[in-house]
């Protein structure tokens, strides 16, 4: 995921709102969400390393994974961050359990943030710098490309709309899709430094970035409730933001893994 917001003990009816949009090339090979055949898992999946970025497992478990921008990427022949979210989701480590064990071994992978949340609470592990796992208070927190609740313009939005929206106790969806779909670019000034040109950082700047050969390709709704049902929803796009169709899965479709 390149933007992910998420309430936890926020709203009334759900223990976890998560709100967030893959950004990645669009010939790179994937799967729409769907009921995983080898696994309890409701995600869509990356066909190159057989990972995900973010999904839904039994008893409400959620996982998501972005990557950390610090210049263009470079070739990384580690084991791919996609599969982050993946062990925790099948797993039955305790979500800050699972986050202190990654920390322990989140140097293999390129630079990475993970969320995973559970019934015991709601945890974050990176590694950028020193690899870190830490049990996160209930709130509102965002995350894109950079470090957890970093003050970057699209994350401080997207957090607003989902804080006003959790804390009206409101059911009705398209606020959060219509937060996702923001093509706001950010003032020069309110940038972040990632290290790439300016040109391209404008770009990124943006919720939604819709191009010909990069962009939104996902965006991503997960609802869970406080007995630890869920549902996740998933828009697909294509080049220039084309839409390519819509899934919705409740935690019933779960595999028996």
């Amino acid at each position: 995921m390149c933007l992910v917001a998420f309430a936890h003990n926020v709203h009334p009816r759900w223990r976890l709102v998560l709100a967030g949009n893959r950004d990645e090339l669009h010939d790179r090979p994937t799967a729409a969400l769907a009921a995983w055949p080898d696994a309890p898992i409701l995600a869509g999946r990356d066909l190159r390393a057989g990972g995900t970025w973010v999904g839904l497992g039994a008893t409400g478990r959620v996982a998501v994974v972005t990557n950390v921008r610090q210049g263009l990427p470079s070739p990384f022949q580690g084991p791919s961050r996609g599969d982050l979210p993946r062990q925790f989701l099948q797993g039955t480590d305790t979500a800050l359990g699972y986050a202190q064990a990654l920390a322990a071994r989140a140097a293999g992978y390129a630079p990475f943030n993970l969320i995973v949340a559970d019934a015991h609470g709601c945890a974050h592990a990176g590694n950028p710098g020193q690899a870190s796992a830490t049990l996160l208070a209930d709130g509102v927190h965002g995350i894109s490309n950079g470090p957890l609740d970093a003050p970057w313009p699209k994350t401080q939005r997207l957090c607003a709309v989902l804080r006003a929206w959790a804390g009206s106790g409101s059911d009705d969806l398209p606020p959060l899709w219509d937060a996702l779909a923001d093509e706001q670019i950010a003032a020069d000034a309110d940038l972040p430094d990632t290290g790439i040109d300016l040109a391209l950082e404008r770009q990124l700047s943006a919720a939604f970035v819709r191009g010909p050969t990069y962009g939104t390709r996902a965006s991503t709704v997960i609802l869970v409730d406080h007995a630890g049902h869920g549902h996740i929803l998933e828009r697909r796009f294509g080049p220039m933001g084309v839409f390519e169709g819509e899934t919705r899965l409740h935690d019933t479709a779960l595999a028996a893994g």
